[in-house]
């Protein structure tokens, strides 16, 4: 039964928290992949050695500042839609069918201006998903479950990053442009049937709630200007935002260059295998977390989980920085990734409790932004670690630990900056 009033049913069963959280999965299983693994690898194609940190963070760098953009437009026409079939599963399905005839070009491509190119279009039609998608849980789960609902959420994107970044980890283990290239085309595939898959089982099994009245039409100037507005007079939101950037800058830069910190520093024989395990340990380690710390913060409150999870990321840099054992990285990774679970099922909760009411796409594309926009300003690190290490083999990763280290204890902090009681 719907409450008439804001459109969210009285009851939730448990396959409902499944039904509105499994595209997260897809796409969480396609960008772990791509930004951790594939790209890394394809781009030492196209680029000399020593400049393969910039060119990876320019290029990544382009393509989530353009998912910055086009996530909360999507979200906020999704907002206003009306069609008979629901306001968000449309906008899901052509996001979806476009990133599929995408997908294949980071294959087929030959250039490092072209697989840019398919890279910041891939960026641009599943965001174009993903803003409309991240409504469901405000718009459909009860106040008092959201927590909960957070916590599935992150745990179905933990496990597709797990199971995707392991597979192709160790398929990309063996990838060469000359003679290893099948593997590429394999790891592509699966990526692809997990994309179709997720997406028609949202378009089939999730049922939306009927939108009651008339939705305000207007134009992209106009919603942009709104949300411009929208953040600046929100002082509670602007916190969220920052602190949420800035936690993801840290765990996104590890991630980012954690291929070449590996192959450079440690020494390992397979940076890809190695890179796959780091990720996966890191992965499980949120599994166990992300459930009970979404399940908690409903009863004790998102802000000093939140906070607990930053300064815990922060030691888990440490732990890297301080040590040069590949077996002493995987117990960071461990850290790391608690870390990340608490952060992920919490911070995700206060957003939804930020959201306005007919509004919630806009909004949480709003808070999206801050983890898009973090993930982006990461790759800035790109250059940096290249000019260091130009100037000393190997300064360029101790600079980047030491700027991740300041990121997490920041951004943690800056949470307690928030006046609603959270």
């Amino acid at each position: 039964m719907l409450n008439r009033s804001t459109g969210i049913s009285r009851t939730f069963r448990r396959r409902d928290y499944v039904k509105i959280t499994i595209f997260g999965f897809a796409l969480t299983a396609l960008w772990q992949s791509m930004h951790a693994i594939i790209l890394p690898l394809r781009i030492l194609d196209f680029v000399a050695e020593s400049q393969k940190n910039t060119y990876l963070g320019l290029m990544t760098l382009t393509g989530l500042l353009l998912a910055v953009v086009v996530q909360p437009i999507a979200g906020a026409i999704s907002d206003r839609s009306s069609f008979k079939w629901g306001r968000r599963r449309p906008y899901i399905l052509l996001g979806s069918i476009v990133a599929l005839l995408l997908i294949p070009g980071v294959g087929y491509v030959g250039s490092y201006a072209a697989i840019f190119a398919v890279y910041c279009l891939l960026q641009a039609s599943t965001n174009t998903a993903q803003g409309p998608y991240q409504a469901f849980i405000p718009e459909m789960v009860p106040e008092g479950k959201r927590g909960l609902a957070s916590g599935v959420k992150g745990l179905l994107e933990i496990l597709g990053g797990a199971v995707l970044i392991y597979l192709s980890g160790i398929l990309m283990g063996q990838y060469s442009a000359d003679t290893g290239s099948l593997w590429l085309w394999v790891v592509l595939a699966v990526l692809a049937i997990v994309l179709l898959g997720a997406m028609v089982a949202t378009v089939v099994s999730v049922k939306e709630p009927s939108v009651t009245g008339d939705r305000q039409r207007t134009s992209l100037l106009s919603t942009l200007h709104q949300t411009l507005k929208d953040i600046r007079t929100n002082h509670d939101f602007i916190w969220f935002l920052v602190s949420r950037m800035l936690v993801f800058m840290a765990f996104t830069t590890i991630q980012q260059f954690a291929l070449y910190f590996l192959r450079d520093i440690i020494g390992v024989t397979n940076p890809a295998e190695a890179t796959a395990r780091f990720s996966v340990l890191a992965v499980a380690a949120m599994l166990v977390v992300v459930w009970p710390a979404g399940y908690f913060s409903d009863r004790i409150g998102r802000k000093p989980i939140t906070i607990a999870a930053g300064l815990l990321g922060a030691l888990g840099i440490a732990v890297i920085f301080f040590s040069q054992n590949y077996g002493t990285i995987l117990w960071a990774a461990v850290i790391i990734g608690i870390a990340m679970g608490v952060f992920n099922s919490t911070n995700w909760a206060l957003a939804t409790d930020l959201v306005a009411k007919g509004e919630e796409a806009r909004y949480l594309a709003i808070a999206n932004m801050a983890t898009a926009g973090g993930a982006a300003l990461a790759r800035l690190i790109g250059p940096v670690i290249d000019f260091f290490n130009g100037y000393s083999p190997g300064l360029g990763y101790k600079v980047m630990l030491l700027v991740c280290l300041v990121y997490f204890i920041a951004g943690s902090t800056l949470v307690a900056k928030i006046k609603r009681r959270s």
